[in-house]
């Protein structure tokens, strides 16, 4: 959603204003450009020579810049670009905004603005429950601005804590892609909407005992970044993920399972869908009983004899289903022979309508990593794509998803 995107960043006096140092990395590397306004209260905390330098562009700081507003310069500020957003809030700022102030360029900016403007809170408590800041909060709602936060925590104070931290980086990155997302959505502009993708990630754990378990080698990068890509293009959506050591995709229904069957009951509830991308890697066995306890050496160099049983084939399952198989229906297969074959007899098995195959050898490094090299493989043929990042991966699977229901 930040891809391109032109941001106005107002980083107005509290002590937070550190974090928005940050914040503008996080950002940048999404793809923004960062055009930095400062309070001059947030020069005594911060300087622009540093905030300049990681925004690599021009910092404002003066209303009265004859160089920057020999062309108006602060009315550019507030319609040329896509979001405003005020990182931290302050008190004083807040209140000006309610109260149509406009004495430097950061309040001029705000009160000239037709501009979606997000604002990320910090302040003391007591400032925060003050009722003079709580009807400001309110009629500032009221006019359509959007609030990240603030989040509860110690303050910079000795002895002080509460609601009225600023919100993390990237929790406010989180909430600048939803403001840019609705304004899309409202516009009609992104290829999802109105649609629910349903989306399986990550390994299953099938137990042996309360200790062990039989496992694949998935990350879910490859899933997640999916959910993130199908929500980007408007999407409702819904993530299935088994045991991961990744943060949940912004903005996404997150269903946790561990085992495959427990993963086969939250797809099934949560059908229909419209496009399905069965993405997971599912152990194709368990066993067939889980020991109540830990299973222990008997000291005769033999291993316990384990009986496996075949787990329920989810994609087979929704493939199949009478009446709750999604338009479209995406799986995946990682192999490490045969690739080509095998996808194209999986597509047929399971009927699906796409599988994205990869080639999962160790020498490969896609199982963990971040880049994936896929072929989709259809009933009208192969494609070859070249080696991306799983997030490239899932933007193009998403982008080719929605013109394929658009017919």
């Amino acid at each position: 959603m930040l891809s391109g995107k032109q941001i106005v960043l107002i980083i107005s006096g509290g002590i937070a204003a550190y974090k928005s140092l940050d914040l503008i990395r996080r950002l940048k590397e999404r793809g923004a450009r960062v055009i930095p306004v400062m309070t001059r209260g947030a020069q005594e905390i911060i300087t622009p020579l540093a905030v300049g330098a990681l925004a690599a562009e021009k910092v404002f700081t003066n209303l009265f810049d004859r160089e920057a507003e020999h062309d108006v310069g602060h009315i550019r500020l507030a319609r040329d670009h896509d979001l405003i957003l005020i990182a931290p809030a302050t008190a004083n700022l807040m209140a000006k905004m309610a109260h149509g102030i406009a004495d430097d360029m950061a309040t001029a900016v705000l009160l000239a603005t037709d501009t979606p403007v997000l604002a990320a809170p910090a302040m003391n408590p007591k400032m925060w429950q003050s009722p003079a800041t709580q009807n400001n909060l309110a009629l500032l709602k009221d006019r359509g601005i959007r609030f990240c936060g603030p989040a509860s925590g110690e303050m910079a104070e000795k002895g002080e804590a509460g609601l009225g931290r600023m919100s993390e980086p990237l929790d406010i990155v989180a909430a600048a892609e939803a403001v840019l997302r609705d304004e899309a959505l409202e516009a009609g502009r992104l290829p999802l909407a109105g649609r629910h993708v349903l989306i399986t990630s990550g390994p299953t754990h099938e137990p042996i005992d309360p200790v062990r378990y039989i496992a694949n080698r998935s990350s879910g990068k490859q899933g997640h970044a999916l959910a993130a890509a199908a929500y980007a293009a408007g999407a409702r959506v819904t993530l299935v993920s088994g045991p991961v050591d990744l943060p949940d995709p912004a903005n996404v229904e997150v269903i946790r399972v561990q085992s495959a069957a427990e993963m086969l009951t939250a797809v099934e509830t949560h059908l229909p869908a419209d496009i399905a991308i069965m993405a997971a890697a599912v152990a194709d066995w368990r066993v067939a009983s889980e020991g109540a306890q830990k299973i222990k050496k008997d000291g005769s160099g033999k291993p316990p004899a384990l009986q496996l049983t075949e787990n329920p084939d989810i994609l087979a399952t929704v493939g199949h289903h009478d009446s709750l198989r999604p338009e479209l229906l995406i799986g995946f297969a990682a192999e490490t022979q045969n690739l080509i074959d095998n996808a194209r007899s999986k597509l047929e098995r399971k009927n699906a309508d796409w599988i994205i195959a990869n080639d999962v050898s160790p020498q490969t490094g896609i199982m963990g990593g971040d880049a994936n090299t896929v072929r989709l493989v259809s009933r009208s043929g192969v494609e070859d794509w070249p080696e991306m990042s799983k997030a490239d991966v899932a933007r193009r699977i998403i982008a080719r998803a929605a013109e394929a229901l658009k017919g």
